[in-house]
């Protein structure tokens, strides 16, 4: 086996086990061109040994036809020197010189016919080869415009990942700042209740509960003097109103 059949079919592998398998359709072009150049590889390989072989025959027809007008040559000079017997012997190498060289055309008139028929079809497979890149490579755009299209739009309404991602995220901000907000209101409801103590406060429990009851009788103590200064004032106010009404009174 050759080592180009052998990569060959290995690439025939390769497609068939794509195609099977529904794999990615861009791999599958992909596979497609390489495949489609494997082909133009095999016909410039024929077309190189028929341009080869035709070569090889003009070089036995060239041969032939020299051998063919040297016979006659000779013939001539036989027939000079009187000698028609080797006159004759060359003339009968002339006719198998010229025999060869007739079958020698033969062989390369069909050979010539091949060549061209190689050549016209390696031209055309190489057009199509272009042609199926140019759409290859079109399609290949247009299905990644098109997942592109459906990831975007997967995500603008929340069923991609990327979004179910994000969303996972922001649940999880939420559920810690709502942790956070709770464990602050709790530490300030310890912090009030002293059940948690300030650490740069040194006074000891009682003192702080006595310093509150202080501050507590102190804050009640002054808010009664601020009402008896002002019920005093209101007293005081009426009073003098009353008698400025009973100086107008009398006169």
């Amino acid at each position: 086996m050759s080592l180009f059949k052998h990569a060959s079919e290995i690439l025939q592998a390769r497609i068939n086990h794509f195609l099977n398998n529904a794999e990615d359709p861009s791999e599958t072009l992909d596979l497609s061109y390489e495949k489609m150049l494997s082909s133009l590889q095999e016909t410039k390989r024929h077309l190189a040994d028929v341009v080869t072989e035709k070569i090889s025959l003009e070089s036995q027809m060239n041969d032939a036809q020299k051998a063919a007008d040297r016979a006659e040559a000779d013939a001539r000079t036989a027939l000079a020197a009187n000698r028609e017997d080797l006159a004759k012997a060359e003339l009968a190498q002339k006719q198998t010189a010229l025999e060869k060289l007739q079958s020698l055309k033969d062989a390369h008139d069909q050979i010539s016919a091949q060549a061209d028929k190689l050549t016209d079809y390696e031209r055309k497979l190489q057009d199509r080869i272009e042609q199926f890149r140019n759409q290859k490579e079109v399609m290949k755009g247009e299905m990644l415009a098109a997942k592109s299209e459906v990831a975007a739009g997967e995500s603008l309404a929340g069923i991609g990942k990327g979004m179910d991602d994000a969303g996972e995220a922001l649940r999880r901000a939420q559920d810690r700042t709502r942790q956070m907000q709770a464990k602050a209101q709790a530490v300030d409801g310890l912090m009030a209740s002293g059940a948690l103590a300030d650490p740069l406060d040194t006074r000891s429990q009682t003192d702080r509960e006595m310093d509150k009851l202080r501050e507590s009788g102190g804050v009640d103590a002054d808010l009664a003097r601020l009402k008896a200064e002002m019920a005093k004032s209101s007293t005081s106010a009426a009073a003098a109103d009353q008698d400025s009404d009973s100086g107008s009174g009398s006169h």
